[in-house]
């Protein structure tokens, strides 16, 4: 009997055990953002997608996913040391793979050329390459099959750092060269997250990247962003025609709403009907010139802020570090507008119009038709390089 009883413990133990085991990889399965990994796990293009979770030593994750190279959420304290999600995006992998029904750039590594190039066409030495229209008669972010939409081969290096690999096959989009890029993520013990990006070609070609994270500071993405504070280190832009086009023109930020060089809030310029960039874009989708780029060496200093963006409601702030010589600055004037709306996104949230803010270190738009701007050519013995940091902390 005692031998029964024993057993039936041992049992009921054992059971108990594994319960809690089950339990405790059920709680651990959800990021700190919400995110449940196995809606990631997929099998797309072939290849399978996965989500990947970084960690430092004061509890800011972040999340990626390699369909795109995407950033996922971004888990940061506030003021009060409460953590908050502060990057747009979906809660699983088919949303951000479905191109039709509800296209997006969140949080991706976009190539193989960041922004617009005018009339799908680059011409290299004597060469003309057609690429492919996908914005009107412009190819923008790298095509309509963008590497935000391919998979990458992907290798957690260790809990703060993952290596993402895509190769793209000459003529992927128009664009010639086979390329190998690499996105490497680092997430440090300071709150930054460091990106950088290289890459090497078969054959001279434009490379231009950049990450697409949609930014909202305020911990909620329900309400309009702008009563986040921009601040950006550039004392000229680049004007664009109506169709998002640089004119070729870089002209002075003084004067205009586009001065940044104090810290202002989006609110304060965003409905100015004076100002006929403005109006053209919907609010700011532009390029600034960066002061932090040397234009006559064309080398960028990323030990310098280029911009950042603070949040008054949660005290979070964010500075970008860059070594490019430009960076868009966006407000989300597409988001939430026509059947976008009703489109449901993270958290179960409806997105308004300019619910967020995009910080995009890249080459000037539309480069490879001014040659006189920092170029964005790669040749087959180069290696292409470009640098980003996000780093976060409160005040």
């Amino acid at each position: 009997m005692k031998t029964i009883v024993k057993g039936f413990a041992s049992a009921v133990a054992a059971i108990a055990l594994m319960a809690a085991c089950t339990e405790q990889k059920t709680a651990t399965e959800i990021t700190a953002s919400g995110l449940n990994p196995e809606l990631f796990t997929d099998t797309i293009d072939g290849k399978p997608t996965a989500l990947y979770t970084l960690k430092n030593a004061n509890g800011m994750e972040v999340c990626i996913t390699n369909l795109g190279a995407r950033i996922v959420s971004i888990m940061v304290p506030d003021r009060d040391g409460n953590f908050q999600d502060v990057v747009l995006g979906f809660d699983n992998v088919k949303q951000y793979a479905d191109r039709q029904g509800s296209p997006s750039d969140y949080g991706a590594s976009i190539g193989r050329y960041a922004n617009r190039i005018a009339n799908h066409s680059i011409t290299i030495g004597e060469d003309t390459f057609d690429l492919v229209p996908n914005d009107g008669t412009n190819t923008l972010h790298g095509g309509p099959t963008g590497w935000q939409y391919a998979v990458y081969d992907a290798k957690q290096i260790d809990e703060k750092t993952i290596k993402l690999t895509i190769v793209s096959p000459d003529g992927d989009n128009g664009f010639p060269g086979e390329v190998t890029a690499t996105t490497t993520y680092t997430l440090t013990d300071d709150n930054a997250l460091d990106i950088q990006w290289e890459a090497t070609t078969t054959k001279e070609t434009v490379i231009n990247q950049t990450n697409h994270a949609y930014f909202n500071l305020n911990g909620d993405f329900s309400r309009v962003g702008t009563n986040m504070v921009l601040y950006v280190n550039a004392d000229k832009f680049t004007p664009a025609d109506d169709i998002f086009i640089p004119t070729g023109k870089i002209v002075p930020v003084e004067g205009t709403p586009f001065d940044f060089r104090e810290p202002r809030a989006l609110d304060e310029i965003i409905n100015d009907t004076t100002f006929d960039q403005l109006v053209m874009a919907g609010g700011v989708d532009h390029n600034f010139c960066l002061n932090t780029y040397d234009m006559d060496t064309f080398r960028g200093d990323d030990s310098q802020v280029a911009a950042s963006l603070y949040s008054p409601e949660t005290g979070i702030f964010l500075e970008v570090f860059t070594n490019e010589p430009g960076i868009q600055v966006y407000s989300g004037n597409f988001q939430g507008v026509g059947r976008d709306a009703n489109i449901i996104r993270k958290h179960g949230l409806k997105y308004p119009k300019q619910v967020s803010v995009c910080l995009e270190s890249q080459k000037f738009p539309d480069t490879p038709h001014h040659p006189e701007w920092p170029t964005a050519n790669v040749k087959p013995d180069e290696t292409y390089q470009s640098h980003c940091v996000y780093k976060f902390s409160v005040k």
